[in-house]
């Protein structure tokens, strides 16, 4: 039976559709922007799917994104908008954009750009996640940019270019720069979607990833500010200060006029009422080795608070000193409207790859609680800078294990933790911001981290319940090993590049880090090998192919906004089948472990909704994931349903004749790209 009522605090929520909606949700029963809102809440106030019917879901429409391009796509990380009963996405290896009947997923219209050689040559290919929207009046665009870094804008009735908008529809975006740019193998583009808040697009950067950079110069990630009508540029803000700008002097002996990065790769998030931009910025070149910029960096993995209309700096803070741990600001700011102690505040929340919730007062840029200067050790690699202190917020708590000791450790069992000690007995081990090491054979070949390089949280930042004040997070519990080696001869102009087993000269042995966990490469003629992987190099930081530290290996966390404080945790996701079935570990009780996988929240007027990023296979040898529901107030799981694949975008919901949907992007391996959108049963 259809449920056609709407609960009338739901219907209060939908009614909170105000110019200044960018901290109250979703309106209208819609998905206007990628984040909800552009205050990135991502939350929803519908409550017809609860924790009495969740599992009852059955798929409403499917969109298979295979055709969308010359080859499927296999990393589908986008989450649709729905606007007036039509779903808009990017989707397809050539991020095509697409309009969906939002009732039964049927192509309305599709638009894609054929790039050519520049599109080939492009350091951030395939769908991207998401786009824009924009109305005034009967003049709707649907905005967003290609793998070629052009932005587009699109009619969103029709998928035709709007003429009057740049070139023909088209403002390419390697122009115009205060730099310049290669315009086919200059390296710069974006994964993610610009943003518009009145009238005005807003647009970031991104690179190559930078652990191996061919060169201590590089592209640089300038954030700018568009007309939504014409095109036209309205600002630009240096991430990397010219001469005379403030911060420039964080850059020393002329480095300011090399490095690059320093992108706003994450989503950008607007108060429109306060008529600020907060851009989170990434690193600078390289990710692991900054000798060849000495000083703090600024703005680099720095919240930067701008002027919407001038991109004129308001305030800023940098969350990571000379970075060389790739610690960008990966997510969106998270707007929100709290009461500490008694006082009203505007805030901005940062969640962040080191798993610390960064709040400030959004108007100010000052702490809402006290963020500590604290010293932290310097390294040993040749040229380097260190910076003598790293700012520690002191609440809320880190919601992730920070840094590695011995009682981090796999513990399973007496013999699974001696073969761990032995194992991290090759590398060196420390609190967080314990730098990296050139990676020696005969020790240590790297620095073990955790998080690692992935997060914590990474692009999928975190979502915000404006009737609680609660921020929910689903983190990853990761570890990777970090190092430098030497390039090989003509890889790179840098002394140094992140280490791992194909990066590099191995005339001293090495190690080194990936998203996620890192790659160990061992000499076993200058040393032996752990006796847990004699005979084979041992791929990643594993014990007989475990992970190397204890479990929860991703969590969920709520924390009360209010109080600075963490409300409850949960380990997210059913255990990794290399656990479940490992040998070692037959006829051991162990709760579920969670898996390493950073997942997108959705949360609605009763639920957290965050799915899986691993597949498990069942009793009857099936291999599925899950996407969960948890009770918000408790964390108590109350209910799933299954996914064919991993959910690789972040979920989103919306109101339409009466039914609630529930979308989300999933993809993998063996699994193309694919849209699902469920509701409850007729």
């Amino acid at each position: 039976m259809k449920i056609k009522w709407i609960h009338p605090g739901t219907l209060m929520c939908l009614l909170l559709a105000t110019s200044s909606f960018g901290q109250h949700g979703a309106p209208d029963g819609q998905w206007p922007t990628y984040g909800g809102d552009l205050g990135h809440s991502r939350y929803s106030g519908l409550d017809q799917i609860d924790g009495s019917n969740f599992s009852d879901l059955e798929i409403a429409w499917r969109f298979k994104t295979d055709n969308l391009g010359p080859n499927p796509e296999y990393r589908f990380q986008s989450t649709p908008l729905m606007i007036d009963g039509v779903i808009y996405s990017t989707g397809g290896s050539r991020r095509a954009v697409v309009a969906l009947d939002a009732t039964n997923g049927e192509l309305l219209w599709m638009h894609r750009l054929e790039e050519g050689e520049r599109g080939a040559a492009a350091p951030r290919q395939l769908s991207g996640r998401g786009l824009a929207y924009w109305r005034e009046g009967d003049d709707a665009r649907i905005i967003y940019v290609t793998p070629g870094y052009r932005l587009i804008a699109l009619d969103a009735n029709t998928g035709i270019r709007v003429q009057s908008f740049g070139e023909n529809g088209i403002v390419d975006l390697k122009r115009d720069a205060d730099q310049d740019i290669d315009l086919v193998n200059g390296e710069i583009g974006l994964h993610s979607t610009p943003i518009v808040a009145k009238d005005v697009v807003i647009v970031g950067a991104s690179h190559r990833t930078g652990g191996n950079p061919r060169s201590r110069e590089n592209v640089k990630g300038f954030a700018r500010g568009f007309d939504v009508r014409t095109g036209k540029r309205l600002w630009i803000f240096h991430t990397v200060p010219m001469p005379g700008e403030y911060g420039y002097e964080s850059w020393q002996d002329g480095s300011a006029s090399y490095t690059g990065n320093t992108g706003v790769w994450a989503q950008i998030s607007v108060d429109e009422e306060l008529e600020t931009v907060y851009l989170p910025v990434e690193a600078a070149t390289g990710d692991y080795y900054g000798a060849y910029r000495p000083g703090n960096n600024l703005f680099a993995e720095s919240l930067v608070a701008v002027d919407l209309y001038t991109g004129e700096r308001k305030w800023h803070f940098q969350l990571v000193h000379h970075g060389i741990w790739d610690h960008d600001i990966p997510s969106a700011p998270i707007l929100l409207d709290i009461n500490v102690d008694g006082r009203p505040i505007k805030a901005v929340a940062q969640t962040t790859k080191q798993a610390f919730l960064y709040v400030f007062d959004r108007v100010t840029g000052e702490p809402v609680w006290p963020i500590e200067e604290r010293p932290v050790a310097a390294g040993d690699v040749p040229g380097e800078w260190y910076s003598p202190t790293q700012p520690f917020p002191t609440r809320p708590p880190a919601y992730e294990r920070q840094g590695v000791t011995v009682d981090d450790l796999i513990d399973f069992t007496p013999e699974l933790r001696e073969q761990a000690l032995e194992l991290v007995s090759w590398h060196k081990m420390g609190p967080l911001f314990t730098p990296p090491v050139v990676s020696n054979i005969n020790g240590p070949l790297s620095t073990i981290m955790a998080p690692a390089a992935g997060g914590g949280t990474n692009w999928q930042g975190g979502s915000y319940d404006p009737e609680t004040n609660v921020i929910y997070v689903a983190s990853n519990s990761s570890v990777g090993s970090l190092a430098v080696v030497p390039p090989y001869p003509g890889q790179s102009d840098m002394a140094y590049i992140q280490g791992n087993a194909t990066s590099g000269p191995r005339t001293s042995g090495g190690a080194g880090s990936q998203a996620g966990g890192g790659r160990t490469a061992f000499n076993a003629t200058k040393r032996e090998v752990p006796t847990s992987n004699r005979g084979r190099p041992p791929i990643g930081i594993r014990v007989q192919g475990l992970p190397l530290l204890k479990p929860p290996y991703g969590k969920l966390t709520a924390i009360d906004m209010n109080a600075g404080e963490i409300m409850w945790q949960v380990a997210h996701g059913r255990t990794p089948d290399r656990v479940r079935n490992h040998p070692m570990l037959q006829g051991l009780d162990i709760p579920r472990t969670g898996q390493n996988a950073s997942m997108g929240t959705l949360v609605t007027r009763t639920l957290v909704i965050v799915g899986e990023g691993q597949l498990t296979t069942d009793e009857s040898g099936v291999s599925s994931a899950n996407l969960r529901a948890y009770n918000k107030q408790t964390g108590e799981e109350m209910g799933a349903v299954t996914l064919p694949a991993p959910q690789t975008g972040s979920p989103m919901t919306y109101l339409l004749n009466g039914e609630q949907y529930l979308v989300v992007a999933i993809s993998g391996r063996s699994y193309s790209g694919e849209l699902l959108a469920f509701k409850l049963p007729d």
